[in-house]
């Protein structure tokens, strides 16, 4: 599934917040799970994954005992701060206050749709970075595809 675009929602007193009804409308149960997959980043966002994507990716690799110092560390942090999320009827999830403080978001924000996965940024810092971030995304594209030659590019 591809999430794009962008649109901009309340999270209300009770860390509630709406997915789009476009990002919903893509939404699959069979595909892709029944929840959503939260982890605070930080960038100061969160990411929001769907349950059988994060599964699938989290489960692959080379699965051993005795991972590296540094793998054992990224996995303890990154699996310990990930938060299944259920959508209740109206298409909401309840974001975790400590996820919602790591991440330094307010009541208004921009869900975005990022290729694989959705972020949730702060509206007013999301708006303040969108023409900085534009100006800079030829130079970003560049940058990616010297690291990789063979991925197809947008240049």
């Amino acid at each position: 599934m591809l999430f794009t675009g962008y649109s901009e929602h309340t999270i209300d007193g009770k860390q509630r917040l709406a997915v789009p009804a476009k990002y919903r409308n893509l939404w699959s149960k069979e595909r892709d799970g029944t929840a959503w997959i939260c982890i605070p980043w930080p960038t100061g966002h969160l990411r929001l994954y769907t349950e059988n994507y994060f599964n699938t990716v989290g489960e692959s690799g080379t699965l051993t005992l005795t991972p590296d110092r540094d793998t054992a560390e990224l996995e303890s942090r990154l699996f310990s701060l990930a938060e299944r999320l259920e959508m209740d009827s109206a298409g909401r999830i309840s974001i975790p206050k400590h996820h919602q403080e790591l991440a330094n978001l307010k009541s208004e924000a921009a869900v975005i749709g990022a290729r694989n996965r959705l972020e949730v940024h702060d509206l007013t810092r999301w708006k303040a970075g969108m023409t900085q971030g534009f100006q800079a995304m030829q130079e970003l594209v560049e940058r990616v595809q010297q690291r990789s030659p063979n991925r197809p590019g947008l240049a």
